[in-house]
């Protein structure tokens, strides 16, 4: 199969190592240039929960005019970038191309839609995985559980088992789902619970837990976004959210969530489509956000000084 990655960070680099391992033709695009050079030079090493390995077959590409077409595209960009990234495939995608997006946060799917058709997007979850980019070329795979995909517009689709597949193929756990709004719920009140508080007290999941006044933030952020889909009637497998999310955060334990780790390295980060949608969708539910509004609030400020060059200094 041939595949292209676009968004070649930490988890699109693992997806495009393992994908090529298996024997599919696999191209990457990422504006990152060290990077590509490295990949294209000496190959992309991932070390960690999948193996060790230095995968020598990756193409990269500058373009996606390089690509001509493709039987699966894999958004892998961060959530801002996901309706940019889609329509650059506008001029290589076939009538049996599929477009696979797997992002953290809400509205991919409907930043998708906005140019390609929908019945050719499939929506994923990457669920307790966990990666970093040691180096250029170079990246650590530090834990991984489940992909799981389903159709953005069809129940009754089979691309979903067809696609999962494909990724059982290259090594990874994969499962189609016809409601894959359950599970891209459900992953987004966890993803809530953990990347604003991690990243405002400078926290590992396990240390946050360690808070009492951080984990008390936590849970009431994961409440907001738990009433929320109760509100909007998603069909979810627990009624208890601040039980789901401790649970959960005890598997991960010292994990840094993505936000944390981009606030690190001092890199935008994907706040508006986490703790900064839950205001937004629950406004649209007559309801109220508070704590998320503050903390997605304090996590803009933080980006905003970045980009002035302003740093924070004691009172």
């Amino acid at each position: 199969m041939k595949i292209v990655v676009l968004g070649a960070g930490a988890m699109g680099s693992i997806y495009a190592a393992l994908m090529a391992d298996a024997g599919n033709e696999v191209w990457i695009i990422d504006p990152w240039q060290q990077h590509t050079d490295a990949i294209r030079n000496q190959g992309l090493r991932v070390e960690g929960a999948s193996g060790d390995r230095t995968v020598r077959t990756i193409k990269v590409a500058a373009s996606i005019e390089e690509i001509v077409t493709a039987d699966l595209f894999i958004i892998a960009t961060k959530a801002a970038a996901v309706g940019e990234a889609a329509k650059t495939l506008l001029p290589v995608l076939s009538a049996d191309s599929i477009v696979l997006t797997i992002q953290n946060g809400l509205g991919s799917g409907e930043r998708i839609a906005a140019h390609l058709p929908v019945g050719q997007v499939l929506l994923g979850v990457a669920e307790g995985f966990g990666a970093s980019v040691k180096k250029p070329g170079h990246v650590q795979h530090t834990a991984m559980k489940m992909i799981r995909i389903g159709s953005i517009a069809d129940s009754g689709d089979t691309r979903p088992e067809m696609i999962a597949g494909v990724w059982r193929n290259a090594g990874f756990n994969a499962e189609a789902y016809t409601d894959i709004e359950q599970l891209i719920w459900e992953k987004f009140i966890c993803n809530v619970a953990y990347s604003a508080p991690c990243t405002v007290f400078d926290k590992s999941v396990a240390q946050l837990l360690e808070d009492p006044h951080a984990t008390k933030i936590s849970q009431t952020c994961a409440v907001e976004a738990w009433q929320v889909a109760v509100a909007k009637k998603v069909n979810l497998t627990f009624t208890d959210p601040i039980e789901y999310v401790t649970a959960f955060g005890r598997k991960v334990g010292n994990a840094r969530p993505s936000l944390l780790l981009d606030h690190m390295a001092k890199r935008p980060s994907e706040i508006d489509a986490i703790n900064g949608m839950v205001p937004v969708v629950a406004s649209e539910q007559g309801l109220a956000a508070p704590f998320n509004e503050v903390l997605s609030g304090i996590v803009r400020s933080r980006e905003a000084e970045w980009k002035t060059g302003r740093s924070r200094s004691a009172i």
